[in-house]
């Protein structure tokens, strides 16, 4: 019986590679053509990839936490006489590999990151909906399911952060007399994927103005006084007005998913970065941030930062901007880096006193640094510069709706 190669598929126009998360078979099993045989990460999502070829699974041939170029052998699988080895990238067919003389010894399955997810083919029609219509479809291999089958209720536990997991102890790989090295928890490595696509992809332009800060702390001081239980913080006034100049821009509503192709979202998907310990950060979302009440907006904006606090990382290819907010580390300017899929990041210095000249002396006023960081593929700097002079002059007029 001849021997071949399982190769990654081109899983998305202009994608050329992926992090490899977990085999969902061993070696030995015998595999059904479409049947889901392993799981890999993009920048967008978590997704099965199922097999090519009826046959028996022989080999993994590649190790669970590498990113691999679309292409590279992952397995050997055994198959009929006169199959053909598919091309890579799951292509034409070529000529059929001679069986392997010293096979690898078999690797043990390595479970994906939490146990499994459900496969695709395990996701009701009406569940399917559910997912679009909450803007989940592409993270749904994410989500915990607590039966056979994702339903809708199993989203609802997800979106409420009941399906939250504990980041589990650091797994010690070597220690010596002179370092020692850990695996990466699993919410820096997605991060670190991310941000290495981006580096690919993305083309950075990066440009800073000064703000008025008096009328957000002025507004602040207003709600603290009033007695309300409702508490909106000065981020969460600022975060408001870039939400509304999200609104009418549509650039910073959009991505590239490939060349020559632009997608706008109809709503502001808002992303704030929120740090954990141990210097881990996710990144909460906030959906439709642009067409949500003042009211509904800060309380949106609270608990999807509470979840995200509570390790639960809600990006998806949907979050086209975020806001990292660093003004309670006494950094006044930065250069943000963008985090794929976005195309721009937001930074918010702290507060400070700023000399205005007047005649005969100095007035000092509070005023923040906004730095932006955009890709330049999908905005210019006309468009950069319009976007953050809107956002300065709402913060700057900003009043409690």
């Amino acid at each position: 019986m001849p021997i071949v190669s399982v190769r990654i598929p081109q899983m998305g126009e202009g994608l050329q590679e992926a992090r490899l998360v977990g085999f969902l078979k061993n070696p030995g099993d015998k595999v059904r053509r479409d049947d889901p045989l392993y799981q890999m990460e993009t920048d967008k999502a978590v997704m099965d990839v199922e097999s090519p070829y009826d046959g028996v699974l022989v080999e993994w041939t590649a190790q669970v936490d590498t990113v691999l170029p679309i292409g590279t052998e992952i397995a050997k699988m055994e198959v009929a006489e006169g199959v053909k080895e598919m091309a890579a990238g799951h292509g034409p067919p070529v000529a059929a590999a001679a069986p392997s003389p010293t096979p690898v010894a078999a690797a043990a399955v390595v479970q994906a990151e939490p146990k499994g997810p459900p496969r695709n083919r395990e996701i009701p029609p009406r569940t399917r909906r559910y997912l679009k219509e909450k803007g989940l479809l592409e993270v749904a291999a994410a989500i915990p399911a607590k039966g056979g089958k994702l339903m809708p209720e199993d989203v609802d536990a997800y979106l409420a952060g009941s399906a939250v997991v504990a980041t589990p102890a650091p797994v010690v790989l070597n220690s010596t007399a002179e370092y020692d090295e850990v695996a990466l928890a699993s919410r820096q490595k997605t991060l670190a994927y991310r941000l290495a696509r981006g580096a690919q992809l993305c083309v950075p332009g990066t440009i800073m103005v000064e703000c008025k800060w008096d009328a957000i702390e002025a507004a602040r001081e207003k709600v603290k006084n009033s007695g309300s239980p409702f508490q909106p913080s000065a981020f969460t006034m600022m975060a408001w007005c870039v939400a509304q100049a999200m609104g009418e821009h549509p650039k910073f509503r959009s991505t590239m998913p490939s060349d020559g192709v632009l997608r706008t979202y109809r709503g502001a998907n808002l992303g704030i970065a929120v740090a954990l310990p141990d210097d881990e950060l996710v990144t909460a979302v906030v959906p439709n941030a642009d067409s949500l009440s003042w009211v509904d907006f800060a309380n949106a904006t609270r608990q999807q930062i509470e979840l995200a606090r509570n390790g639960k990382d809600q990006a998806t290819e949907a979050t086209t901007l975020s806001i990292t907010n660093m003004s309670a580390f006494g950094l006044r300017n930065a250069v943000p880096v963008v985090v794929s899929p976005s195309v721009a990041t937001l930074f918010l210095g702290e507060a400070y006193w700023h000399p205005v000249a007047k005649m005969g002396g100095y007035d000092f006023v509070r005023m923040v640094m906004l730095s932006l960081t955009f890709d330049h593929r999908v905005i210019n700097g006309v468009g950069a510069a319009n976007f953050i002079n809107d956002v300065k002059s709402r913060i700057e007029s900003f009043q409690l709706p």
